[in-house]
């Protein structure tokens, strides 16, 4: 796959790069290329993202950070099987346990919420730091929506994270995750109030609290864009219309004209024909 001009390789992660020595320099350098692409496209375009992915992992499948690069390409793509399989890869190799969260909620993806809540009552989340814990607590929660249990969904997101007034790069998340709960139980009420809250530590529009809002408070959202782009459509037909009237109107006023040359032309014929019926 093309690696646009601006793309070095030394945009990566520091302790990526680190891994990256472990191979000759000219394929840690493609490797790193491609796992910038991974990083770039992730959100905007995943399959995409996923290419590149399958790119890095045919040059350097042993390498830990590119085994997990290719599991949350494959995760973004809902490729849940495979991104499950990638990140399992990846832990084998570090023997960390970051990953212990996403590869619960690829469980969810599979259709087997249970294993996903046996996987947060595991040890291994309480090696998770604080971060990883609430990512945790909301595939948990998660898990229990999917098995239809909404009142447990609403417990499992209580926590001294929720009710904290300091807002963290979780809050945002984990606010919005907690009134969807509560809206999905009919509290609506409550869940009003914590989209609200979700909303006021939302500062990298992670979310869609303000939309939720305002659908809660039956506000309708004008596309003016929408709007400009009828009227013009619409003056472009009513020009169009004109148009045609004019070129109607001409050929009405050329139908006219060369009736009135014809008749012209058979009162001077007539006109011949009666003089030289006199002569």
């Amino acid at each position: 796959m093309p690696i646009p001009e601006d793309v070095t390789g030394d945009e990566i992660d520091k302790d990526v790069r680190q891994e990256l020595q472990s191979l000759p320099k000219t394929l840690a350098e493609d490797v790193a290329k491609n796992l910038v692409m991974v990083a770039r496209l992730i959100d905007e375009d995943p399959e995409g993202a996923y290419g590149y992915s399958k790119v890095a992992l045919r040059l350097a499948s042993r390498v830990a950070a590119v085994r997990e690069a290719g599991g949350f390409a494959a995760y973004a793509t809902q490729r849940y099987s495979e991104a499950l399989a990638e990140f399992r890869a990846a832990r084998r190799m570090s023997g960390g346990v970051e990953l212990w969260p996403v590869m619960a909620d690829c469980e969810r993806g599979l259709g087997r919420p249970e294993k996903a809540l046996d996987m947060a009552g595991a040890p291994e989340v309480n090696k998770l730091d604080k971060a990883g814990q609430v990512e945790m607590r909301l595939v948990a929660a998660g898990a229990r929506r999917d098995m239809g249990q909404l009142d447990a969904a609403i417990v499992t997101l209580q926590s001294p994270e929720l009710a904290a007034g300091s807002v963290q790069p979780w809050t945002a998340r984990l606010r919005y995750a907690y009134a969807d709960a509560l809206l999905a139980a009919e509290r609506e009420g409550e869940a009003r109030e914590w989209f609200a809250k979700a909303l006021e530590a939302d500062r990298d529009g992670s979310t869609d609290a303000s939309d939720r809002l305002a659908e809660m408070d039956g506000v309708d959202f004008v596309d003016a864009l929408g709007e400009d782009e009828d009227e013009t459509e619409h003056e472009a037909e009513h020009e169009i219309e004109s148009d045609e009237t004019v070129v109607e109107q001409a050929a009405e006023a050329e139908d006219v004209e060369d009736s009135v040359e014809g008749q012209v032309g058979r009162d001077e014929a007539e006109h011949v024909v009666v003089d030289r019926d006199e002569d």
